[in-house]
């Protein structure tokens, strides 16, 4: 991404309806074939598990199973982006577990106090580290490095080698809970159904309207068989599962915290100043601090918002335990940079979206899921999952490559 455009107003012109499909197809083939390899890989397994997949109940332990998976990857996608890595997330989710569990078991603080530090002391943690790689020029790999050996000494520490719990109700509904439906129909939470429609109605007419606008400025735009089969699509797919969620318990609390930050982390990387920085530091850091770009300021920042996702993501996954175990997010770096990397984000820095880590996280998620169900050992979910790191990132590499 050239820097000098980060922020130079463009001139409207408009632009032709779109290139063509092949000339698109070709152009964006990581971002579609990471979509299709969710959907190829959700139709697989949703045959192979004889419909279990997609179950009310197993959609909803789905996405309470990936919640963390995905908070943390909103974070660690800037990570990346920016040239960086971040291997002690696992450890600094098992650390602010393990000191929810202190404060709220053992020194009886309210659950709010408790989430309240428990996020300043992630984004203390991002911020001491993210100080040695911006300000020290440590490399990120070593600082995380010992953050993780750090952070999960500290964990072992806090919860004196023992598990520490239950936690209070209202903690619990953090994970556990759903939002209440206000219509009260026996057997279907009808709000749930609303949602799920207003939020494809919303994202369609997003869509539509950044569309018209990129074509005001001449910005190349899909072509309209492409687009509208994609809205269709998603509109179509939301429903849906809506309407299974809607048939047991409605949406869970930590569903409704992951589409806010999704939304958030969506606006930030493609309207904001900040966001083109970030993508301009990782594609040529030298060239952005010639712009004028204060890239030590930028990926220390980065930094500290990791640390905050990681402690919410702590948080979470406490919360769905209902306990702080000493293992607690051993290997979960490993589930969030693969998902990061799977979505489209680029080893060497600069590329990544929002949506593609999402994605990547949700591949990652239903791959464990599908797998536990046909019975496939751990030993073999590992290798299948390393299989297809490798793959997404030489398919990554290939491209730069052809190009």
């Amino acid at each position: 991404m050239s820097t000098e455009t980060l922020d130079r107003p463009q001139e409207p012109h408009h632009a032709p309806e779109g290139v063509s499909l092949l000339t698109f197809i070709s152009r964006n083939m990581r971002e579609y074939g990471i979509l299709m390899s969710l959907v190829f890989i959700m139709i697989f397994f949703q045959w192979m598990t004889n419909g279990t997949l997609f179950q009310p109940l197993n959609l909803t332990n789905l996405v309470l199973q990936n919640s963390y998976v995905v908070i943390m990857a909103l974070g660690m996608l800037l990570v990346i982006v920016a040239g960086h890595i971040d291997l002690s997330v696992g450890s600094v989710v098992g650390f602010i577990g393990a000191l929810a569990a202190t404060m709220m078991v053992t020194w009886g603080i309210d659950p709010v106090t408790t989430t309240i530090v428990s996020l300043a002391a992630g984004a203390l943690i991002g911020a001491a580290q993210g100080w040695f790689v911006a300000y020290m020029h440590i490399p990120s790999f070593i600082v995380t490095l010992a953050g993780m050996l750090v952070f999960r000494g500290l964990c072992l520490a806090l919860l004196a080698g023992q598990s520490v719990g239950p936690f209070p109700v209202a903690f619990q509904r953090l994970s556990s809970g759903f939002i209440p439906d206000v219509f009260g129909v026996p057997g279907l939470h009808v709000l749930t159904i609303v949602l799920a429609v207003a939020t494809a109605a919303i994202l369609v007419f997003n869509a539509i309207r950044d569309r018209a606008k990129r074509r005001h400025f001449g910005v190349e735009v899909e072509p309209g068989v492409v687009f509208w089969a994609k809205q269709a699509a998603l509109a179509a797919a939301l429903v849906a599962i809506g309407w299974q969620m809607s048939t047991y318990k409605g949406l869970p609390n930590v569903l409704i915290v992951m589409f806010v930050l999704i939304v958030f982390y969506a606006f930030v990387t493609q309207h904001t100043t900040i966001g083109r920085r970030i993508y301009a530091l990782g594609g040529n850091e030298k060239a952005a601090r010639l712009s004028g770009i204060d890239t030590r300021k930028l990926t220390f920042y980065t930094f500290v918002n990791m640390g905050m996702l990681a402690g919410l993501a702590g948080l979470v996954f406490a919360a769905r335990l209902n306990t702080a175990t000493p293992k607690g997010g051993v290997s979960f770096e490993l589930d969030v940079i693969a998902a990061c990397f799977i979505g489209g984000a680029s080893a060497t820095g600069g590329v990544g979206k929002v949506t593609g880590a999402v994605i990547g996280a949700f591949i990652m998620g239903v791959m464990n899921n599908g797998m536990s169900i046909l019975g496939i050992g751990i030993d073999w979910q590992q290798v299948i999952k390393g299989l297809v790191l490798l793959a997404a990132v030489f398919f990554d590499v290939y491209n730069k490559v052809k190009r």
